[in-house]
């Protein structure tokens, strides 16, 4: 019989994408102020891998990840994803989202997002919330699935994670001792 434990915990990211870069700069600061100082912050990033957003926030997206310098409870994943939903919608313009907001988490298995969207691959949380299990860490690396979204699965993305996922690596270690 398994015996449950505390899972440990997770660092939280984000993923923000936006027609401009001043709406994206604008809520990092707003995360920042609910979720605490980031450790990374990438440069400004072509969000080009996809035109899905394009009739709802425009063509020539930018996007910055960010990563949280203090850990978190994986749990609070749900609460986090629907506090990012209430800032994409007191942003919006005309019923339009101005800025996207994704919340997820490394730990030293995988990378998980947090998303509305029900699909196979994706277990219920809670409050409409789902995880989607976006890469795996396998052989020293990030590892992306089937359906894995293909801006995740870009090496230089993949790297990028893989350097938040060393220093979360050293973040618990602080904590063990």
């Amino acid at each position: 019989m398994s015996k449950p434990d505390t899972a440990e915990p997770v660092k939280l990211i984000f993923s923000l994408f936006a027609k401009d870069a001043a709406i994206v700069n604008e809520t990092i600061e707003i995360v920042s102020s609910s979720y605490g100082k980031p450790d990374f912050i990438s440069a400004i990033l072509p969000f080009d891998y996809t035109d899905y957003y394009c009739v709802e926030m425009g063509p020539s997206l930018v996007r910055r990840f960010l990563a949280m310098e203090k850990l978190i409870r994986p749990e609070k994943l749900p609460d986090i994803k629907l506090a990012t939903n209430a800032i994409e919608e007191k942003s919006a313009l005309n019923a339009k989202r101005r800025i996207n907001i994704d919340p997820g988490y490394i730990s030293k298995a995988h990378l998980i997002l947090a998303t509305g969207k029900s699909y196979t691959h994706r277990p219920y949380l809670r409050d409409g919330i789902y995880a989607d299990l976006t890469l795996i860490y396998q052989g020293k690396k990030f590892c992306p699935l089937p359906w894995t979204y293909p801006d995740y699965a870009d090496e230089k993305q993949l790297l990028m994670l893989g350097k938040i996922r060393d220093k979360y690596l050293l973040q618990l270690k602080m904590l063990e001792q």
